[in-house]
């Protein structure tokens, strides 16, 4: 760990394209405002430069309708362009830090699935679309210092792809998710980006679980000019939480506040967004921070179907700008796993180390699961794929320290319907271990995540 140090991690919610119509447009304005405006690119022009009377309102609606938030990549063609420009050792270098090292990119990639109703945005439906996409982008292009990690949307009751819930545990949908990530892509991430910044005491439990590292305090100093929709602790509410750049360990009870979780929650302002943007005095206290207390953790957050170079290009320049008043200070780009790690004195790196063995009796099979390391969270993420294409999370039996076991019988489901087993576990280092054990076949495959330096 190097000391005096700010580590930067620009997370990105990675959503893939999104179409909005002018109607969808006004239809926001009018919901969000409270307004009767009738559609037009005349109206809309208008409202953009602040030309129409709105009782004071004038400047909240043109930040929402401004170009650069409602001209969105409609398509992944347009995505990949922007994909093309940005990721250039050209465009990094010119963000480099004190150690030279340029630009790094944390996908926090999203499925969208369970969004059964409406999809007038048209999203691209379905499971691994937004990580396979970038994925297959990274190592076609050789990314290795760009990561790709999790991004969640809770579905709403009334589920259509453009609304976003807020409660994780009423529902298989996140279950799901991980589930298909871990036996389809041997894959399970070990930070997290909150959709609409959101997170509730159910997220907290859940996370609390299986993920070490979450990056949403959205935490702001002063008027952050909310907007009336998200107004009040609507969505994310952070109102309470640490307004620093070092990342804490929540309570269990209210996420908020410092506690006794293993968990460690990190400050993620928006980039270039209608609210909670990121300001120069923020940049400024990650650096004071660091030279206070050794190191911090300046973290933000976009989205990749808007261009995202105006608003790296602003950001950069902004720590590049500060960092001149802080000659004792040096700030390195980071990718997520590695900064919280650094920042937490994280730095003796074991992997879990997994076992499992299936026994077959004649009136069940037992998995027994053990790990020769001690794990984050009570328990791996045990999976199930049923030869009928079905995926399941299922809660292991604690046998004891580091050792769980799954029966298979009458009385739940049977080894016989059984088409793969899927264990994943982090430890509290981020270090991801994922095994897939293939029923038929008897075999196991192993996949480790985040394990050298």
């Amino acid at each position: 760990m190097t000391k005096n140090t700010v580590y930067i991690v620009h997370c990105i919610d990675t959503e893939g394209p999104l179409y909005e119509s002018i109607d969808a447009t006004f239809q926001r304005i009018n919901l969000i405002f409270g307004l009767n405006l009738t559609t037009s690119y005349d109206t809309l022009r208008k409202l953009q430069k602040e030309e129409i009377p709105l009782n004071g309102i004038e400047k909240e609606v043109a930040n929402v309708v401004a170009p650069k938030r409602i001209n969105t990549l409609d398509s992944w063609d347009k995505i990949d362009t922007m994909l093309d420009n940005i990721t250039t050792m050209k465009f990094r270098n010119e963000f480099d830090d004190s150690y030279n090292n340029g630009w790094i990119y944390n996908w926090f990639c999203m499925d969208h699935v369970g969004f059964i109703g409406l999809n007038p945005r048209r999203r691209d439906i379905g499971h691994h679309n937004i990580f396979d996409h970038y994925e297959l982008y990274n190592r076609l292009n050789n990314y290795t210092q760009d990561i790709i990690q999790w991004h969640y949307h809770p579905v709403a009751i009334v589920p259509d792809a453009h609304r976003s819930g807020n409660t994780y545990l009423n529902s298989s949908n996140i279950y799901e998710i991980l589930s298909r990530k871990i036996i389809d892509r041997q894959w399970f991430p070990a930070a997290f980006r909150p959709g609409f910044h959101t997170e509730r005491p159910d997220t907290n439990w859940f996370l609390e679980q299986w993920i070490p590292f979450d990056f949403g305090n959205l935490a702001v100093k002063g008027d952050s000019k909310i907007q009336p929709d998200v107004s009040g602790g609507r969505f994310g509410d952070w109102r309470r939480a640490p307004k620093t750049w070092r990342p804490y360990n929540p309570d269990i009870n209210d996420y908020q506040i410092k506690g006794d979780c293993k968990r460690v929650i990190t400050r993620c302002l928006n980039m270039d967004a209608r609210y909670a943007s990121i300001q120069k005095n923020d940049i400024i206290d990650a650096f004071k921070d660091a030279k206070e207390f050794g190191n911090s953790l300046l973290a933000f957050t976009n989205h990749d179907f808007r261009d995202m170079e105006p608003e790296i290009r602003k950001v950069g320049n902004l720590i590049k700008d500060v960092s001149k008043d802080f000659s004792k200070v040096q700030y390195k780009n980071s990718n997520a796993i590695q900064a919280m790690r650094n920042v937490m004195g994280l730095e003796a790196l074991t992997k879990p180390n997994i076992s499992a063995n299936l026994v077959k009796k004649k009136a069940y099979s037992k998995l027994v699961v053990h790990t020769e390391n001690k794990i984050f969270g009570l328990q791996p993420f045990l999976a199930i794929k049923l030869k009928s294409s079905k995926y399941y999370w299922q809660n292991f039996d604690f046998e004891n320290e580091n050792s769980w076991s799954f029966t298979f019988d009458n009385s739940n489901i049977e080894i016989e319907a059984v088409e793969k087993i899927g264990i994943a576990a982090n430890t509290i280092a981020g270090v991801t271990e994922v095994c897939v054990f293939d029923v038929s076949r008897s075999e196991l495959s192993r996949q480790v995540y985040n394990y050298s330096n």
